[in-house]
């Protein structure tokens, strides 16, 4: 399938240190980015559908990196189905898992978690719910897994590990088995901040160092926040990614982001929601926490959008989170809402509001175009203005 979206206004690429593209089209084929320039007459008129997105502004697909997903698109915790579509339609076209730790009755010892890692990440190959990649089996660390489990799990294609709701009494224990999956390619992650669940141990930033995750989970409290002092610590004496997320706590939020930036270390700010939770869903999260860094922060909505995008992609190793040739056909296309004082998407985020969505494309295949069913309408129309096909797309 050819997916061609012309007269954009900006193209946001998802890299934060090259954020702005030259650029007035999108041409996309069999589910990867072609090119990203200005109109090829050619490109364009030989695709099967051609998205007008009439001036406004195209981004990365969004990379939500913390989702506590279970099997389907159905969450136990809040008991509601369709979730993970409805965060489609809040620009969210990329879900990694946190671990299934919430699927009632989960198993704790070796064999079972072991297990539950392998049917999330069989259970989601081929399933996208309502057209979103989701990155499911994150085997949860606990007692009594040895090497030997670390390598099942990469030959089986499990490559996420999730430390912090294991049965151990100190949270220092965790470490053997982090270095452990480290050592067979997994991505590593870890709880940080105050328990969140029953038999959960608070963990600090000296954890986080002591320990040697790939990715320090919502550093800024999920939702507890740990100490203020060590966020700095965990800037300077680890290598974790600082993974911020919308159910945490924003004034550690804002701390955490602005600490990064002074060091130089924004790359390694991750965006993401920690949902579904006690916080509930929030299919627009990731836009609420684009929208409070860059507002309240004074940083610029394209800059911020990287941390959702390319940098979430770098660090866990996907193709998607930014707009070039060659990475995954994952765009939105996002304005100012009806009735803002703004006339951009950049410039309503910046200044605190909301956007407006007007198409999702994930995989190439245009998911709705016109309007999110969770955002105000589009400032300008965005519409299919060619189509080959025997189907719409609304």
């Amino acid at each position: 399938m050819r997916t061609a979206v012309v007269n954009i206004g900006t193209v946001v690429t998802g890299d934060w240190r090259r954020p702005i593209a030259q650029a007035d089209t999108v041409v996309m084929a069999d589910g990867v980015i072609e090119s990203v320039g200005t109109g090829d007459v050619d490109a364009v008129s030989r695709s099967d559908v051609v998205i007008d997105a009439g001036g406004a502004t195209v981004i990365p697909g969004l990379i939500d990196s913390h989702v506590h997903i279970t099997f389907g698109d159905y969450t136990p915790r809040q008991k509601t189905v369709g979730y993970l579509e409805s965060y489609l339609h809040g620009g969210v076209t990329t879900a990694i898992s946190a671990s299934e730790v919430h699927t009632p009755g989960r198993p704790s010892d070796p064999t079972g978690v072991k297990a539950l890692a392998l049917a999330a990440q069989r259970c989601f190959k081929d399933y996208r719910p309502g057209g979103m990649r989701v990155w499911a089996g994150s085997v949860i660390l606990e007692p009594g897994l040895v090497e030997q489990d670390f390598a099942d799990l990469a030959r089986d294609g499990v490559w996420l590990a999730k430390a912090g709701f294991g049965a151990f009494e100190d949270p220092s224990e965790y470490a053997p088995l982090v270095a452990m999956a480290r050592r067979h390619g997994l991505v590593t992650t870890l709880h940080t901040g105050g328990a969140s669940i029953p038999g959960s141990s608070p963990i600090t930033g000296e954890h986080v160092i002591e320990i040697d995750p790939h990715v320090s989970f919502h550093v800024n409290g999920g939702p507890v926040a740990m100490a203020d002092e060590h966020f700095e610590k965990v800037i300077d004496e680890s290598r974790a990614a600082l993974q911020i997320c919308t159910a945490g706590n924003l004034r550690t939020a804002l701390l955490c982001a602005k600490t990064a930036i002074e060091r130089e270390q924004f790359d390694r700010v991750l965006i993401a929601t920690d949902t579904p939770t006690g916080s509930g869903i929030m299919p627009l999260g990731m836009f609420y926490t684009i929208t409070h860094l860059s507002s309240l922060l004074d940083l610029p909505a394209e800059m911020v959008i990287g941390a959702a995008t390319g940098n979430n992609a770098s660090v866990y190793g996907r193709n998607s989170g930014l707009l070039a040739p060659g990475r995954d056909a994952d765009l939105v296309v996002i304005d100012a809402p009806l009735g803002g004082t703004q006339d951009t998407a950049l410039a309503a985020l910046k200044h605190g509001d909301p956007v407006a969505i007007g198409a999702v494309i994930s995989d190439g295949v245009p998911r709705f175009v016109g309007r999110s069913r969770n955002t105000p309408p589009t400032i300008r129309p965005v519409r299919v203005a060619q189509c080959t096909l025997p189907r719409e797309f609304v």
